[in-house]
């Protein structure tokens, strides 16, 4: 069963967020993840309206994918080039 993992960004140094993205999208795509959502537009069709956070959405072929990524030895120095650059919101989702 695939799952997502659901990312909502702001940014608080483009710079270091830049490395950052550069340095982990090869990574997911090794782990098996794939973007679904990267930035687009939001629309609010009801309810509060979005806070304006960019948003992420990555695809992985089950929930042990999404584990496996985030508990990576190969992303631990990676998630260190993200401290400081921006606060993030993650959550991970099993799909149907």
């Amino acid at each position: 069963m695939s799952a997502y993992m659901i990312v909502q960004i702001a940014i608080t140094d483009e710079g270091r967020w830049q490395k950052y993205r550069e340095a982990v999208a090869p990574l997911i795509t090794r782990m098996g993840g794939k973007y679904v959502v990267r930035g687009g537009k939001v629309e609010t069709l009801e309810g509060r309206p979005h806070d304006g956070r960019r948003m992420v959405m990555f695809e992985f072929p089950s929930m042990d994918a999404v584990h496996a990524f985030w508990n990576s030895p190969d992303y631990v120095p990676i998630k260190k080039l993200r401290e400081g650059a921006a606060v993030l919101d993650i959550w991970a989702v099993e799909g149907v």
